[in-house]
């Protein structure tokens, strides 16, 4: 009896890191609307991951971690530094001056779409199949009825905004897949990697900060209580229990967690930010989800299996007429 509950202990705090990982990124975009009413886009990219960096430090000499001692584990660590933390921060902070916090969360869930084409087309970690590629076509697809190109394009900022969105998310895909290839056996714990990769990005920032984070500061204490929440949290605790469910379930299954997100940041932003979306967000989203299932081979696999129940309950049909 014992060791059916040793088994289910370390499970349900997998799916309790799953959950709140979803919740807390889903909470992000609101996080971010409200800094940015006080301090720029660069200085919101800054902050998170300062504090991000500072709490992850703490939880490593806490717990006494040890850095790796490889340079090309260092090298590789700053490539996912600039391309899964820097680039896509500035993009999500400067495209959320001009879009909703519930469209981005919207978008931010096209990363599975962007991973599985990086994974097959950029770095080849994976080869395509015929249902992903016909995924990644649904999906962009389901971008498509999210821009509205029937509404008239506004390039001063609307649209351009969602496309910077895009192009943080294929920064996400990217950067899933280079892990794949070549961090997956560097042997890190998930905290050691999730410091490594926010604290190499917060130096980076700090040295780009003159640059991209040189604006006037308005604080009050929403905006404060935002920043150290998308931070500490969001760029920081975040990232290890979204590392620690990867190990435990695998990066397909973990990516599932992009169907939490956009539905706590809709939500969000209605209910607080007072937000409304127009019916080809929540339908171009839908087109996306379904899209993101054929490109894990989700709907398939449950295609087969119903196949599969069909002709087990044939046979039986058939064994037992007289």
């Amino acid at each position: 009896m014992t060791a059916p509950s040793r088994t289910r202990r370390p499970e349900a705090s997998i799916v309790a890191q799953f959950c709140l990982a979803g919740v807390v990124w889903g909470s992000s975009f609101l996080f971010m609307k409200i800094a940015l009413e006080g301090v720029g886009p660069g200085q919101v990219a800054l902050s998170r991951l300062v504090l991000g960096a500072l709490a992850l430090g703490l939880l490593v000499a806490l717990r006494r971690e040890r850095l790796p001692a490889s340079l090309r584990t260092w090298g590789h660590m700053t490539v996912l530094a600039v391309t899964f933390c820097v680039v896509p921060f500035l993009l999500f902070s400067w495209a959320q001056q001009h879009v909703t916090s519930s469209l981005a969360s919207i978008y931010n869930a096209t990363t599975p779409i962007m991973t599985a084409v990086m994974a097959g087309l950029v770095l080849r970690v994976e080869k395509l199949t015929r249902d992903q590629i016909v995924g990644v076509g649904v999906g962009i697809a389901g971008v498509v009825v999210i821009i509205g190109p029937w509404q008239g394009l506004d390039l001063s900022q609307s649209v351009v905004a969602q496309l910077a969105i895009l192009g943080a998310t294929a920064c996400y895909g990217f950067s899933l897949a280079y892990m794949r290839r070549f961090v997956a056996h560097t042997g890190m714990s998930a905290l050691t990697f999730s410091f490594l990769n926010i604290g190499i990005a917060a130096v980076i920032m700090i040295g780009l900060a003159p640059v991209v984070a040189w604006a006037p500061v308005r604080l009050t204490p929403a905006i404060v209580i935002s920043l150290i929440l998308l931070g500490a949290i969001g760029t920081g605790l975040a990232y290890v229990w979204n590392q620690n469910v990867v190990r435990a379930w695998g990066p397909t299954r973990a990516s599932t967690v992009t169907y939490i997100t956009p539905v706590i940041g809709v939500v969000l932003g209605i209910l607080i930010l007072g937000e409304r979306l127009s019916w080809n967000e929540p339908v171009g989203a839908v087109v996306v989800f379904v899209g993101i299932l054929l490109a894990q081979g989700r709907l398939r696999r449950r295609r087969v299996a119903c196949e599969g129940v069909t002709e087990l309950t044939d046979a039986r049909s058939r064994g037992s007429r007289p």
